[in-house]
């Protein structure tokens, strides 16, 4: 196994011991079991959810005085590297964990409400998930139609949510939904956030998706069935929850593109791996200029993919303002990297890279998702362009 994200990064003493505790759990625990998860897809993986919660991967981005690791942006996002070099799905569902719902409550969250969930969700108690997708709101985020209308100081919610990341296994799903009215719409100034806990009456699981990858992450639809809220579950002001979602979603990109590297990573060590042992006209396949030419390329990608990353993440924690514009900049690069290193793991494998006997068959599979989730590339590629029109004093 060649040399990973973190290797030759100069990092605080502070985080090495986290980084090598997370690249262990993925080649002892995460790798093995990695097809498993895959092949038994309906079925969520509590046992390793436990287990990440014990060693604190739940509470990466929580702050110490709230029993978390309060680990930095970037040593967060190694974490998410190695965590997704053993498995992707698995290292999706610590990324909106950690990346939502956790910068949701820290950002806009009372103090009440910091006390009362972030301890539990970075001890692993409770589990959380980022519900904002429905039928008619993907890439149109702000056309929501599941709602909630006041009753005295409470909220009743109503409507359907999908492609729930954790959703059924959750304990807490941050929400969010209409606040305004039918008669008064008033676009993304209209939406509010809310912790729905498990178990409250009138939210329930509906089906799970069965999916192309990363088959060890559970995804559903959620059902809101006049769901009763207090007070206490509003997050912030009741027509800023769009805002809110929008804000988070820019540190969960920045999650994502380190998933595709780790993804990218682990294709990369099967590729060469199976070069080295496979021979053909009487030597190794690695020894061939041509397969050289495509590992130096996939490498290459690779890293350049860890660059714009770390670049991103350091201008999110100096305050760069191009911040926004990074973290699309390193989830396309990211994702795309990661679906032409898996399409070109498979080729180094030939027609073995088409069975499900050789891990980079799930890999390609699993890396096709990051360029459509937490916003497809296509507009990305749009966001990219207006926020530099914006720089520039140029709107559109």
């Amino acid at each position: 196994m060649g040399p990973r994200a973190f290797s030759g990064i100069d990092l605080s003493e502070d985080a090495l011991p986290v980084l090598e505790l997370a690249r262990q759990f993925a080649e002892e625990r995460l790798r093995p079991t990695a097809e498993a998860r895959d092949e038994s897809e309906d079925v969520f993986d509590a046992d390793i959810h436990r287990e990440l919660g014990e060693l604190g991967f739940l509470g990466m981005r929580v702050p110490e005085e709230h029993d978390g690791l309060g680990l930095d942006l970037l040593t967060y996002l190694y974490v998410l590297e190695e965590l997704a070099w053993g498995d992707a799905g698995v290292a999706v569902s610590v990324s909106v964990h950690n990346s939502l719902p956790v910068s949701i409550l820290l950002a806009r969250g009372s103090e009440d409400q910091k006390r009362e969930w972030l301890p539990k969700m970075a001890r692993g108690e409770a589990l959380a998930a980022f519900s904002l997708s429905e039928a008619g709101a993907g890439t149109d985020a702000a056309a929501l139609r599941a709602h909630a209308t006041r009753d005295g100081d409470d909220w009743i919610l109503n409507g359907e949510k999908l492609w729930v990341t954790n959703g059924a296994s959750a304990d807490l799903v941050f929400t969010f939904v209409r606040t305004d009215t039918r008669e008064d719409r008033k676009g993304t100034r209209g939406i509010g956030a809310f912790v729905l806990p498990k178990g409250t009456e009138g939210f329930s699981a509906g089906k799970k998706e069965r999916k192309m990858g990363q088959r060890g992450s559970e995804t559903v639809a959620l059902t809101l069935d006049e769901v009763r809220l207090g007070p206490e579950h509003l997050i912030g002001e009741p027509d800023r929850g769009f805002s809110y979602a929008l804000e988070a979603l820019e540190g969960g990109r920045l999650g994502i593109a380190a998933q595709a590297l780790g993804i990218a990573s682990a294709a990369i060590d099967e590729a060469y791996e199976y070069a080295a042992t496979r021979e053909q006209f009487g030597r190794p396949l690695r020894t061939f200029q041509g397969m050289e030419f495509k590992l130096g390329e996939m490498l290459t990608a690779l890293e350049a993919g860890r660059g714009l990353l770390e670049r991103a993440a350091v201008a999110h924690m100096v305050g760069d303002p191009r911040a926004r514009r990074l973290s699309s900049v390193a989830k396309l690069f990211a994702s795309e990297t990661a679906m032409e290193v898996t399409r070109q793991a498979v080729q180094v494998h030939g027609g073995y890279g088409y069975s499900r006997e050789y891990p980079v068959e799930r890999l390609f599979r699993d890396a096709k998702v990051t360029e459509i989730y937490e916003g497809a590339n296509e507009i990305h590629r749009s966001l990219i362009a207006r926020q530099l029109y914006r720089e520039r004093g140029d709107e559109p």
